[in-house]
């Protein structure tokens, strides 16, 4: 099993930034791939970022050139640097790890998710 806590969101003006980090725990040594949703009201769930174990990495056309997804793996933690917000990137913030290594191939885990509010 694969535990994950995510943290950084919060209020922040259109134009400004924000750092998410997601914590995992547990069977971290099962995790493959990482990365992000996020899900805003009446909306679907939308992917934002990936972060693969070979280092590769890509994001969904919406957040290119503003959001970078980076892994620290020492610590067993993945970040979402997000600049240049937008009001419509408001929405709660999701992590998700799959421990293909050696836990159930492709199912997710998933924190409890994270609040992003941007005013304009």
């Amino acid at each position: 099993q694969v535990q994950l806590v995510e943290s950084g969101g919060g209020l922040v003006q259109a134009g400004g930034s924000l750092r998410l980090s997601c914590a995992a725990s547990g069977d971290t040594i099962c995790i493959s791939d990482m990365g992000w949703y996020r899900e805003a009201p009446g909306k679907e769930r939308e992917l934002v970022a990936t972060f693969a174990i070979d280092g590769g990495s890509s994001s969904a056309n919406s957040v290119k050139g503003r959001f970078t997804i980076s892994r620290d793996n020492a610590k067993d933690t993945l970040f979402l640097q997000m600049d240049n917000l937008k009001p419509e990137d408001t929405a709660v913030y999701y992590c998700y790890a799959e421990g293909n290594l050696c836990l159930i191939p492709n199912y997710k885990y998933w924190g409890q998710g994270t609040q992003v509010t941007v005013a304009s």
